[in-house]
C-alpha cells in the first residue's frame, strides 16, 4: 500500500465537520550512525497527524537534514542539545521527549508519541483514529495504551519472554501537566500520578533490536552512557566490531505476519543473517513463575506504569 493510499483512507474516515487535531512528536539524535528507522517511524503515523514535532539533538551525522526532508509542510524541527551529564536511568531521553511535547500547539487535542525505532502498521491507523475520536472529550481518559511486538536479531523473530514489556502509552491528551517518565518509556502527570488509559486494539512494532550488527554494537557502546557510569560500561559492555545477536538471544517466536508498508524497503535491503531454533526455547524460572501466578491464581505481576480505565 503506497503512502498516499493510506492518507486517502484516513481522509475517508474523517467527518467533514471534524475538529479534532492530532500532533505527533518524537526525538532523535545520530539516527544514521546508529541506523534508526526514524523516517519510517514518523511516516507510519503521519497520515493521522495534522502536524508533527521532532526534537533533533545536535548530531555527528546528517540527522537534521534527514528529518527536515520527510515532510516540510507537516514537520516542525526543534533543535536541541543533549545534556551529557545525565548518566543515570536514561533520564536524558525523557528530557528530550519533554522538549518535543512542550512544543505541541495549544489547539491540539491529542499528542501521538513515537520513538525512533517504533513503527505502526497502516492497518491500525483507523482503529487509533477512532479511539481518539471516542475519548477526546472524556476527562477520565489521559491516554491510549498500545500492545507491543519486539523484534530481535532480524525481522523474522519477536520476543516471547516476560522480560519484554507488553504494553505502553503512546497517545496522550495535550495536557501540559503530563511529562515523560524515567527513560521515556511512558508518562506520568502532576505529582507523579499514573495516567488513566484505555487499551486499544493496535500494536506498536519495536525494531530497536534489529539493525546491522556493526550499528548495534555502536549503539551498545554509546547509549549505555545514558544509564551507567564509565566503570559499569567498561565491566559490562563487550568491545567488538559487531554485536553478537546469538550470544545475547532471548526467548523468541517466529513472526509470520506482514510488516508495515513503510518498512518494506529497509527489510528488503537487510544485509546480515540471524537464525534461531524456536524448538529449543525454554522459559526462564522467572517467566515460569509469572505464568503460573497469572494462570492459576489470577495474579498479573507485570509492571504497569498506568491505570486502565474500565
Amino acid at each position: 500500500m503506497e503512502m498516499f493510499h493510506v492518507e486517502s483512507l484516513i481522509l475517508l474516515i474523517r467527518c467533514p465537520e471534524e475538529t479534532m487535531k492530532v500532533t505527533g512528536f518524537s526525538f532523535v539524535k545520530n539516527a544514521l550512525i546508529y541506523d534508526y528507522p526514524v523516517v519510517e517511524a514518523i511516516r507510519s503515523i503521519l497520515p493521522i497527524c495534522d502536524d508533527f514535532i521532532v526534537a533533533v539533538g545536535k548530531s555527528d551525522d546528517e540527522t537534521l537534514a534527514l528529518i527536515q526532508g520527510i515532510d516540510p509542510e507537516k514537520i516542525t524541527v526543534v533543535e536541541t542539545e543533549w545534556d551529557e551529564s545525565l548518566r543515570e536511568g536514561g533520564r536524558v531521553l525523557a528530557v528530550e521527549t519533554d522538549k518535543a511535547f512542550a512544543a505541541i500547539p495549544e489547539d491540539s487535542d491529542w499528542a501521538f508519541y513515537i520513538q525512533g525505532d517504533e513503527v505502526v502498521h497502516e492497518k491500525y491507523l483507523e482503529t487509533i483514529r477512532a479511539a481518539m475520536e471516542r475519548y477526546k472529550d472524556n476527562d477520565k481518559v489521559d491516554g491510549l495504551l498500545f500492545d507491543y511486538l519486539h523484534f530481535y536479531g532480524s525481522y523474522d523473530y519477536v520476543g516471547a519472554s516476560a522480560s519484554w514489556y507488553a504494553n505502553e502509552i503512546r497517545v496522550v491528551k495535550n495536557d501540559k501537566s503530563i511529562y515523560s517518565y524515567k527513560d521515556a518509556q511512558g508518562f506520568r502527570k502532576g505529582d507523579n500520578q499514573k495516567l488513566k488509559v484505555k487499551p486499544i486494539d493496535a500494536y506498536m512494532y519495536h525494531y530497536g533490536w534489529v539493525k546491522e550488527p556493526e550499528a548495534m554494537q555502536r549503539k551498545q557502546e554509546n547509549f549505555n552512557k545514558y544509564w551507567h557510569d564509565d566503570q559499569w560500561i567498561d565491566e559490562n559492555v563487550v568491545k567488538a566490531d559487531e554485536f553478537d545477536y546469538a550470544n545475547h538471544v532471548r526467548e523468541l517466536n517466529r513472526f509470520n505476519d506482514d510488516h508495515p508498508e513503510v518498512m518494506k524497503k529497509r527489510i528488503a535491503e537487510k544485509n546480515w543473517k540471524f537464525s534461531y531454533d524456536i524448538s529449543r526455547k525454554k522459559k526462564s524460572g522467572k517467566d515460569k513463575m509469572k505464568s503460573f501466578l497469572k494462570k492459576y491464581l489470577g495474579i498479573d505481576t507485570s509492571y504497569r506504569n498506568y491505570e486502565i480505565v474500565k
